[in-house]
């Protein structure tokens, strides 16, 4: 039993998903009350090769001529589809509020908005409880306002800046007012900070410019980061829920816990949080020390990534870690395309 999961799911204002998806672990999620599943193409191609006995059920019926682009999306259908079966109970518990299983567009596709906005209209038709997961650029923010005004649950991801995060919470607004005049029921909005990745990115810069700033100093990003845009979106009134992604430890989401956020948190971090020590302290609203931000604000890519016009929407694409990110990611579509039941 994870006490600590348990305890931020029960007794706090945040809430839980499970980033993974391996069956086994869905069913600990769920048990442990988790309200949703995060996923991308590394956990698809994770999951698949990983966990072969298990999927392979699934996917026997694969056709063995179809384009590789369409066999990941069907691979990802069926993966995802299964996978909403088991959050189907939540999202109707919750009044359509929770319960959300991602599933994300062709990350080689994220400049292409027609094509982005017609794969989210198809992934939205493949289960009541899909979030379409969009990419924060340029591109991505047409569609996902689009797709709000449609009335299409989105989860914004491959974002890590404030910048990235406000323009989200800023489109998300007009397409809900759409949505709203035209008589649509607004979709739900979770905007992803990935605040390990945005760590690691930082921390390369520094090592890289042989600036004397200390680790302790570089793993608080992602969540001086997300605190500022945790305010900053009530301060706005924006309605998107914010979700730390991609975390690299407990002290994450230990320093997030009782914020109203729906936390994606993989398995490895999972098995963390029971050493978090009792009695368990929310700490959301415990003050930033202005001395680690003064010291990562000399850092001119942690700038950009903590400003709230650090950047503009036509900079996110050539941002550093969204590039890195972008790599991987198609590194993995790709690896789906080549999957084979029988290999």
């Amino acid at each position: 039993m994870n006490e600590y999961l348990l305890w931020l799911a029960n007794e706090t204002n945040s809430v839980w998903w499970n980033d993974s998806a391996i069956l086994s672990e869905l069913e600990f999620a769920i048990a442990h009350g988790a309200q949703g599943v995060t996923t991308n193409p590394v956990l698809v191609s994770d999951a698949i090769y990983n966990d072969k006995t298990n999927w392979k059920p699934y996917l026997d019926s694969i056709p063995a001529n179809i384009e590789k682009s369409d066999k990941a999306e069907l691979i990802i259908q069926k993966v995802t589809c299964r996978i909403s079966d088991m959050f189907l109970p939540i999202y109707e518990m919750t009044n359509k509020c929770q319960g959300y299983v991602c599933a994300q567009v062709d990350p080689s596709k994220v400049a292409d908005r027609s094509f982005m906005l017609q794969a989210a209209q198809r992934i939205n038709k493949w289960a009541r409880n899909i979030a379409v997961k969009l990419p924060v650029t340029a591109a991505g923010l047409d569609v996902l306002e689009e797709c709000a005004a449609l009335g299409i649950t989105v989860t914004a991801t491959v974002s890590f800046t404030m910048s990235q995060v406000v323009a989200v919470g800023e489109r998300y607004q007009k397409g809900l007012k759409r949505a709203r005049s035209a008589g649509i029921t607004p979709g739900k909005c979770f905007a992803v900070i990935m605040v390990g990745r945005i760590d690691d990115y930082i921390r390369d810069v520094i090592y890289d410019s042989k600036m004397n700033i200390a680790e302790s100093d570089i793993i608080q990003c992602g969540n001086l980061i997300i605190k500022n845009a945790y305010k900053y979106f009530k301060q706005n009134g924006f309605e998107a829920t914010l979700m730390p992604a991609g975390m690299r430890g407990r002290y994450q989401a230990e320093a997030l816990s009782g914020g109203e956020m729906s936390m994606s948190i993989n398995p490895k971090i999972q098995v963390m949080l029971p050493l978090v020590p009792k009695p368990y302290v929310i700490h959301i609203d415990d003050e930033i020390d202005k001395a680690v931000l003064d010291r990562l604000m000399k850092v001119s890519e942690f700038a950009r990534a903590y400003e709230v016009q650090g950047m503009k929407p036509e900079e996110f694409i050539s941002y550093g870690v969204v590039q890195r990110t972008l790599a991987q990611f198609i590194e993995h579509w790709k690896r789906i395309e080549e999957y084979s039941p029988g290999g």
